[in-house]
């Protein structure tokens, strides 16, 4: 959809300031572990990942999921060594099962929500990988499947800790499907903030949590006891996620007049997704109830709009979900009005 090799689509979801950070300001084994997974990044996007030579069975079955979890045994292969695939028992490796487990309820939320079959709608193969690298600290959608590090230990946990990541990877792969939008500037941090709007949902829906039950985190539990800190991210109140010696302070904004001008990070798209992650968050607990009822429904209407240019800016997306709003509830509906007020509250649109 991006129109570039599927190898150079790599949405990572560890925020490049805070691994540079790390790489700075960290122990002499915490810098190493930084400057490995930044390097890695890097190395990356520059090669051809390596691909299944006969790719698993997708799922023949709409409301069926087809899951395949490898291993990469600590190194930077893909995708590894196969461990368990649909219908088998746990393995007893952690992070294999926690994969398994959390790609299946992201299926099943995609599926019972919106009737969607898998990544691209066509049952396609949820294939994960976990053990990547060498105390990997990320976790990665490459344009075929997800792949997940160990973490150092020390300030990060295994990257298949926490359910919202899991589900933010893979709803990399439905973005890149509907939409391409260019992970860059705007469009970059409105890919980033919409893995994290149905990753958070994902999680909301698994343990049944309305609006107000819920902690609005992403990558919570990902960061050890040593860290100051609850999250990677905080879709309520973006900046706060934490405030830490070695990761330093949360650097998000949660409105356009704190809008960050960056080269670095693609133009900020990990930065500058706080803003949009805000907007849904106003906009979701104005509603109440559980956010994939109606919040939800209209940021996926907008999503797979076919007006939503690859290079779309946040007003771009934020006058589409007005729209669908009218469109899925009614002009001058509640919800019209609660999606247009969180914009306004956070000075994307007057």
């Amino acid at each position: 959809m991006t129109g570039m090799p599927t190898s150079s689509r790599l949405t990572a979801f560890m925020p490049p300031h805070v691994l540079e950070r790390v790489a700075s300001h960290g122990n002499a084994r915490l810098k190493q572990c930084a400057r490995n997974t930044l390097q890695a990044d890097a190395q990356f996007r520059l090669r051809n990942a390596s691909r299944p030579s006969a790719r698993p069975a997708d799922s023949p079955r709409p409301g069926q999921v087809a899951r395949y979890i490898y291993t990469a045994n600590r190194q930077q292969t893909l995708p590894g060594s196969l461990v368990r695939e649909e219908g088998a028992p746990d393995s007893g490796d952690v992070a294999v099962d926690e994969a398994y487990q959390w790609l299946g309820a992201t299926y099943r939320f995609y599926w019972e929500v919106f009737e969607r079959h898998s990544i691209d709608d066509e049952g396609m193969a949820l294939i994960g990988t976990v053990h990547y690298g060498e105390d990997y600290d990320n976790a990665f959608w490459n344009g075929a499947q997800m792949v997940f590090g160990d973490g150092d230990g020390e300030l990060f946990n295994r990257f298949t800790a926490a359910l919202e990541v899991v589900a933010h990877e893979l709803t990399h792969g439905v973005i890149e499907r509907e939409a391409g939008l260019i992970y860059a500037d705007q469009s970059g941090a409105l890919n980033e903030s919409l893995a994290d709007v149905f990753g958070v949902m994902v999680k909301q829906h698994h343990f049944e949590q309305t609006v107000d039950e819920a902690d609005w985190l992403i990558g919570e539990g990902l960061l050890t006891e040593r860290v100051n800190g609850r999250a990677l991210r905080s879709m309520a109140h973006p900046g706060t996620a934490y405030d830490d010696p070695v990761l330093g302070k949360d650097p998000q904004p949660g409105h356009m007049d704190d809008f960050v001008q960056t080269a670095s990070d693609n133009g900020g798209v990990h930065i500058n997704s706080g803003i949009p992650n805000r907007a849904f968050y106003l906009a979701a607990t104005r509603l109440g109830g559980f956010a994939w009822e109606a919040a939800g429904p209209v940021w996926l209407d907008a999503l797979i709009d076919a007006r939503l240019a690859r290079d779309a800016d946040f007003a771009t997306f934020a006058r589409l979900t007005i729209d669908r709003a009218t469109a899925r509830f009614g002009g001058g509906s509640e919800a019209e009005r609660a999606v247009t007020q969180a914009w306004a509250d956070v000075g994307v649109l007057p």
